[in-house]
């Protein structure tokens, strides 16, 4: 997750996140047009042996949502997609797949503990 704002992260790390971003929707659509892994990849990717399907908790967003345009409902309880940007003043946040204006925070939100 980027913070955003007055404070602006560098450059860098913008286009350090940007870049691995575009990377993977190009390959997506490399694999939607029938393009093998071996013809992306080739001989550089690394081999992972032994292993497993694992999970790990990333960044998101909870609350009460309203104007949601598929979690249709006023005040529906909402988890969010991954967590991609917030804004310093804790008014904006963008995840995987919208923009979200944000109101009150919760009690406990966890950000600045």
């Amino acid at each position: 997750m980027l913070l955003f704002g007055r404070e602006t992260p560098s450059d860098e790390m913008f286009t350090f996140q940007m870049d691995r971003l575009l990377a993977l929707a190009a390959d997506l659509e490399r694999c939607r047009r029938g393009v093998p892994p071996e013809a992306m990849a080739g001989d550089a990717a690394p081999i992972l042996d032994r292993w497993i399907l694992g999970q790990r908790a990333v960044p998101c967003l909870a609350g009460l949502s309203t104007g949601h345009p598929r979690l249709v409902g006023e005040g529906r309880l909402i988890g969010t997609s991954d967590l991609w940007m917030l804004s310093e003043d804790r008014a904006w946040a963008r995840t995987l797949s919208r923009w979200y204006r944000l109101g009150r925070p919760a009690e406990q939100t966890g950000l600045d503990a």
